[in-house]
């Protein structure tokens, strides 16, 4: 049977008492939007739990629930041994390996020693007889700073080059990017500086 305008899908009728049709009517209401889509349930429900309806209820669902609790017991059994596992890898493992790679990169493992500091020299007084006041000639000072800004842009171009780096085992470090060439090149430049 096909209503005009109204559904989509085709009817097809079931010969039920009069009796079971008014309770399953009541009981759809509870449970769905229409008729067809509570009866599409309670089969979906049937068959997902392979439930029979002629045995006893009692037995088949009691028996689901035990079935279910084994199950969940099992399976919080499993994650206890698996965090147990991880706890021994972290200790046994991970931590020995973390501290022989800060190691290897010259991390201090065990103590962290304090930086050494300079000791800062007195100053003397501006009226002391020993300090000499020096003068520079023109051309000499010129130089001088042509050197100074040369090294500016020098160091410049070194700082330019310079990344951070986060690795995953300890701390962050710079990386140079620079070529053996250049490299070479700052090298003989200190080297022949006076």
């Amino acid at each position: 049977m096909r209503v005009k305008k109204k559904y989509h899908y085709e009817y097809l009728a079931l010969n039920l008492k009069a009796s079971v049709v008014k309770r399953f009517r009541a009981f759809s209401k509870k449970i769905a939007k229409s008729q067809s889509e509570a009866l599409n349930n309670m089969l979906d429900f049937f068959e997902w739990h392979g439930l029979d309806p002629s045995q006893k209820f009692a037995k088949s669902i009691l028996q689901e629930i035990l079935k279910n609790r084994e199950q969940t017991n099992k399976s919080i059994k499993r994650n206890e041994a698996t965090i147990a596992i991880i706890r021994d890898i972290e200790i046994n493992q991970t931590k020995p390996n973390n501290a022989m790679l800060l190691a290897l990169f010259g991390e201090d493992v065990k103590s962290k020693k304090p930086i050494r500091k300079e000791k800062k020299q007195t100053e003397k007084k501006a009226g002391s007889p020993t300090e000499i006041e020096l003068t520079v000639p023109k051309i000499r000072y010129e130089r001088l700073t042509e050197k100074m800004e040369k090294i500016k842009q020098d160091y410049g171009h070194v700082l330019d080059k310079v990344s951070l780096v986060k690795g995953s085992f300890g701390k962050a470090y710079f990386k140079l990017e620079l070529s053996p060439s250049e490299l070479e090149k700052f090298k003989r430049t200190l080297k022949n500086s006076p």
